[in-house]
């Protein structure tokens, strides 16, 4: 008898939902989550350091928002169907206005004592957790079978950018982190880098 591969291969339609997925979905969904996990339990500890009350109203937001992502990312996981709670929309709350320019300071080395750690410290953590979860994320939609579930991912990417950037700007104004600038002929030399291609337009 002629081997039909086809045959052994199961339409995932026939499987209940719940087990509609790809192995590598869910090796890189175990991780993403867990990232997620380990960011939270994180923000437990950076917490109790905290001296700005603004940074940490920015952390607790941040955790609840995170907790609420993580329970609606676990749902649609373990039953592939639209979550009770759908991604919300993190707004944040910090001004979109960049300090440019570099200020002298001191050279920075890795703090020594539990008890040397700052704001400075806490916020550059925040923004490891936001940034690590927004590429397991990224990578996890690119290859996720379930429709569900890769929705909720893909759509759960610009809320930690959001966030993200809200961190940013909070460094930004507290000299955390600096940002340099271009000499302004160096700056219109890479802004008018490049040119638009002509005759793309459809007619």
């Amino acid at each position: 008898m002629e081997y039909q591969p086809h045959e052994e291969l199961k339409d995932s339609m026939q499987l209940p939902d719940q087990q509609n997925h790809g192995g590598h979905e869910l090796f890189d969904a175990h991780e993403a989550i867990s990232g997620l996990s380990a960011g939270l339990e994180q923000f437990l500890l950076y917490e109790q350091h905290i001296q700005d009350p603004e940074l940490k109203t920015m952390l607790q937001q941040h955790k609840t928002f995170l907790t609420q992502l993580y329970n609606t990312i676990v749902e649609t996981l373990q039953t592939g169907q639209e979550p009770a709670v759908k991604t919300q929309v993190y707004k944040m709350t910090q001004p979109n206005d960049v300090l440019y320019g570099m200020q002298p300071a001191q050279p920075k080395s890795p703090v020594q004592s539990v008890n040397e750690l700052n704001d400075e410290c806490v916020s550059g953590f925040m923004m490891g957790v936001l940034k690590s979860s927004a590429s397991a994320f990224t990578t996890t939609a690119f290859e996720t079978t379930n429709p569900v579930l890769r929705r909720v991912f893909a759509d759960s990417i610009p809320n930690l950018i959001e966030m993200g950037y809200e961190v940013f700007l909070y460094q930004n104004k507290h000299q955390y982190y600096q940002v340099p600038q271009l000499k302004p002929q160096d700056m219109q030399s890479y802004i008018t880098g490049f040119g638009p291609v002509q005759g793309t337009m459809p007619h």
